[in-house]
């Protein structure tokens, strides 16, 4: 039924060397700087949006917390001018900001999740902290 392999294998049989792992807290560490990078992004073009001090804080609070993860390395950020305008005029603009609170609350749940796995007490309130900021926002935005 089936033909017989008669040539040479040219897979290795011999074990392979097992390739670098790394340990939870590094994986938990890298998960976090990403949704932290992600909460950053929003954060900052929320601030391109609609600014307020508060944003500004709390893009700054992110911001350190990344570095801390990342060796003391600042996160890469855009500037106000590259992000996407809202198309639609005002409306439009009312609408697209509502859609980024619910982003940065998403987001912002996410590194709670993270933090609290890593026993990250600080950067859990700070999750906290943006969760009910962005949720009073986007509940206050008229629909």
């Amino acid at each position: 039924m089936y033909e017989p392999i008669r040539s040479k294998s040219v897979h290795s049989t011999s074990p392979s060397p097992e390739p670098p792992r790394r340990s939870r807290e590094e994986e938990l560490d890298i998960q976090l700087a990403g949704h932290l990078a992600a909460l950053l992004t929003v954060t900052d073009e929320l601030r391109a949006s609609a600014p307020s001090p508060e944003l500004d804080r709390a893009a700054e609070e992110i911001a350190r917390r990344i570095s801390g993860l990342r060796s003391g390395r600042a996160p890469a950020r855009l500037g106000a001018q590259q992000f996407p305008s809202a198309a639609g005029g005002p409306a439009g603009a009312v609408d697209r900001v509502a859609e980024l609170h619910r982003r940065a609350h998403t987001l912002a749940g996410r590194v709670l999740v993270v933090a609290a796995s890593r026993q990250d007490t600080a950067t859990a309130v700070l999750a906290c902290r943006r969760m009910d900021a962005h949720e009073a926002e986007a509940s206050a935005v008229p629909a």
